[in-house]
């Protein structure tokens, strides 16, 4: 097969659609086993910053982009003319929900239209966005075959699900195994060869559609068990118990047993997000899919309760919240990324600035952040700037930041009455 020789002998042209924190560090491990790779984006400002050698990926350091920008090996274009020279082409652009929580497939259906009208005998094209399934057959492959071509003997498609978690200096691309289900055995081959150059296992499925609910097993499984842990921690409130020692020592056991943590909700352009596809396309099929319903319910209703948390905390020290002054220390949806999307946080920033409080924020990751039509800059953390404050609402827990420090400090400055409201390490804090 030409295109598996091409793949193996690494004189194959690879273009990724989309070069954000899924594209981008994709294009960096082809080009660094020496494909040839172009990277193709709508936003002239990217492609130029990514020709000028800035990264906007936090796990894509610039000077990578440089080097392989000057060595030829990476082009990052808006010309999608391009596209008829790539012999394999790798989609990953975003797919947001709609406020009606109905998946919103545009932009996977843009990047199809300008892969059809390119596609040639002999490519290969892999969709990697997240999304229901059914998604590659139904939508791409129906737009692909316009071109008169037929899948599995003129072209190849399948689906690999992203697998890519920003921050995590553990695993990366190469080291984390890569799902893989074409529509055809061809297909699937052709696909697995591709991944097979940059990680070290490739896992076969059997169809583009067990590949897409791979995807949504996984965060929906997240989502789900967040959900019910977010829900422990309500009941142990109610019930006057530490959610934290409770966690602690459930996770003790060495079977059957995982342990996930309470938080001020869920944040990020998955978890919130990819449960809803596959609810979304059971519905259409009359199912109802009464866990990820549950779980969507308690993790959205987590910002209210932290904000009534404060509010009672400041009640017990003879405190109104209108008018307190609150800080905010962790805004970003997870540790170590400087990453805002869906954070829980600026739900809780909004509620408390609906309730008359005086917001400051800190974090590490974070510069500036705009809710509503207020824009915060993140405070340094000092116990000087500590002082300012009636209480600081943890929410979450950041590798770059001591926080046994922050609270060792901010016990000083507080009176015995006074506590810290919010989640973060459970050696550190008790929702």
């Amino acid at each position: 097969m030409e295109l598996q020789q091409k793949i193996e002998n690494k004189t194959a042209r690879v273009g990724v659609l989309g070069l954000g924190y899924v594209g981008l560090p994709l294009c960096v491990e082809f080009a660094r086993r020496g494909f040839e790779v172009s990277g193709f984006d709508v936003s002239e400002r990217l492609v130029r910053d990514l020709k000028g050698g800035r990264s906007h990926v936090l796990d894509v350091a610039s000077e990578t982009i440089r080097d392989l920008v000057r060595s030829g090996r990476f082009s990052p274009t808006t010309r999608f003319d391009r596209l008829g020279r790539a012999d394999a082409i790798v989609i990953c652009v975003p797919t947001p929900l709609r406020k009606s929580k109905e998946p919103d497939v545009s932009y996977i259906l843009s990047a199809t239209r300008e892969v059809s009208r390119r596609l040639r005998r002999g490519q290969l094209v892999v969709l990697e966005s997240t999304t229901y399934p059914g998604t590659t057959r139904e939508l791409v492959l129906t737009a692909l075959e316009r071109a008169g071509l037929r899948v599995g003997r003129d072209f190849h498609l399948a689906f690999s699900p992203e697998r890519v978690d920003p921050g995590n200096k553990t695993y990366r691309i190469t080291n984390t195994p890569k799902v893989v289900g074409g529509v055809t055995p061809a297909c699937a081959r052709a696909a697995a060869a591709l991944y097979g150059q940059i990680v070290e296992r490739v896992v076969p499925v059997s169809s583009p559609e067990a590949a897409e609910m791979v995807k949504l097993l996984e965060n929906t499984f997240r989502a789900v068990n967040i959900g019910l842990v977010n829900e422990i921690a309500l009941m142990c409130h109610r019930l006057g118990l530490d959610v934290w020692e409770v966690i602690s020592a459930a996770s003790t056991k060495p079977f059957g047993y995982m342990p996930f943590y309470p938080g001020p909700g869920i944040g990020g352009h998955c978890i919130p997000l990819d449960p809803q596809y596959l609810a979304w396309k059971m519905k259409s099929l009359n199912f109802e899919p009464r866990f990820i319903e549950l779980a969507g319910v308690i993790n959205a209703s987590m910002p209210e309760f932290v904000v009534r948390r404060i509010g009672d905390i400041l009640n017990g020290d003879s405190k109104p919240l209108k008018g307190s002054r609150i800080l905010v220390l962790g805004v970003a949806y997870k540790p170590n990324v400087s990453d805002v999307r869906e954070s829980p946080a600026l739900d809780v920033i909004k509620l408390l600035g609906e309730q008359g409080v005086a917001v400051s924020i800190s974090d590490p990751w974070i510069k500036t952040i705009q809710v509503e039509n207020r824009k915060f800059r993140s405070r340094p953390l000092t116990r000087a700037e500590l002082r300012r404050y009636d209480l600081v609402a943890v929410l979450t827990a950041h590798g770059g930041v001591d926080y046994r420090r922050v609270l060792r400090a901010a016990r000083r400055v507080f009176d015995a009455r006074n506590a810290l409201a919010g989640v973060a390490d459970p050696k550190l804090f008790r929702l």
